[in-house]
């Protein structure tokens, strides 16, 4: 586990800065799950080329998207 604070809000200007925060969180959560660079990149041609693992991925980013514009009150604010 890193002692590093990256995450100090979930509030974004824009729904697509949302995105690229569901995006940072979904990433974020592999590295914390599996800290060995080596085993990431060992992994990644097996992942990279499912079609079962990419949907995962995608529904992960999906589920971080949700809490972000929650956080965000679905950008209702916005201008």
């Amino acid at each position: 586990m890193t002692t590093e604070t990256w995450l100090t809000t979930l509030i974004t200007e824009t729904p697509q800065a949302g995105f690229e925060l569901a995006i940072t969180l979904s990433r974020r959560g592999v590295k914390y799950t599996q800290p060995n660079p080596e085993v990431l990149k060992k992994l990644r041609p097996i992942y990279s080329e499912s079609a079962e693992a990419l949907m995962e991925a995608s529904h992960i980013v999906a589920i971080n998207f949700q809490t972000v514009a929650a956080a965000n009150n679905y950008w209702r604010d916005a201008k």
